[in-house]
């Protein structure tokens, strides 16, 4: 099976990361590609695409990962129907009840000196 995910290039705290279709069962980093189909730079957001390629290989049945759904959907290549669309994360608060928003309002001091 094929898979087309982000490859790391660059220097230390410099990412750039290419598009590559590749076997899935092999570690990005490997060097074994199938085909490279663009360019990610994460810094400037500037995304190089050979949509012919992508196409082909999505049509071929190759599973894109998360990140690479967002890029390819961001460029308008429509996804086939078998793909997931990433869902949002919502991060909860454990104790939701401790937060200080949710407190109830305490009165001011002031207006029960003014009463008196």
């Amino acid at each position: 099976m094929l898979a087309i995910r982000l490859q790391r290039n660059g220097r230390k705290a410099l990412p750039l990361y290419r598009i590559v279709v590749q076997e899935a069962q092999r570690h990005p980093l490997s060097g074994r590609i199938v085909a490279q189909v663009g360019s990610y730079n994460p810094h400037t957001k500037e995304i190089n695409l050979d949509k012919e390629k992508v196409e082909k290989y999505l049509g071929n049945g190759a599973q894109p990962s998360t990140r690479v759904i967002r890029i390819l959907t961001k460029e308008g290549i429509k996804m086939p129907k078998w793909v997931k669309t990433p869902t949002e994360k919502h991060a909860n608060a454990k104790h939701a009840d401790k937060l200080r928003k949710n407190q109830p309002k305490e009165e001011a001091p002031a207006e029960e000196a003014a009463e008196a």
